[in-house]
């Protein structure tokens, strides 16, 4: 018990001497955009989804807005002898901008990922596979938005 609480000891001393602050603490980057943002979101079911996680990580307010395009392609990963598809890989590419309440840019980047779903024989139980990966595709996107706003990654 003793050698883990001095390991973690020397961790914490590390990680402060080289210069690591939390994100949301006061005055640290992430705290600049809780309940800062208005995110913008297209006409599809997906950009819905990405807003809402957006939204869920950042909180709404005015004082930036967040607009983004998406694409998002599902591909055949796994076909039978037979020909029957029984997976599917979906990828999804995010071009974000953020602005501040002047509409002067304060930040850009492109978030990328890709998840999967298998097929089964039932239609019903298929189509709730795919609803879920592009659910889980969303939450990726967003957190790789907000990690790269919250650092200042995305900025250029």
């Amino acid at each position: 018990m003793w050698w883990s609480d001095v390991l973690r000891l020397g961790v914490v001393c590390l990680v402060a001497g080289c210069g690591f602050a939390p994100v949301y603490a006061p005055g640290g980057p992430g705290a600049a955009l809780r309940d800062a943002v208005t995110v913008e979101a297209g006409e599809t079911v997906f950009d819905y989804r990405l807003r809402v996680a957006l939204e869920e990580r950042l909180g709404t307010g005015s004082a930036y807005r967040l607009s983004f395009t998406t694409r998002v392609e599902e591909l055949q990963a796994a076909v039978t002898q037979e020909g029957k598809i029984t997976r599917f890989n979906v990828t999804g590419i995010a071009d974000w901008v953020l602005r501040d309440a002047a509409g002067a840019e304060v930040a850009r980047g492109q978030a990328r990922g890709f998840t999967s779903y298998l097929t089964t024989a039932s239609t019903v139980a298929t189509e709730a596979a795919a609803r879920d990966a592009s659910e889980r595709l969303a939450v990726v996107l967003a957190d790789q938005i907000v990690t790269r706003l919250v650092t200042g990654a995305g900025t250029g």
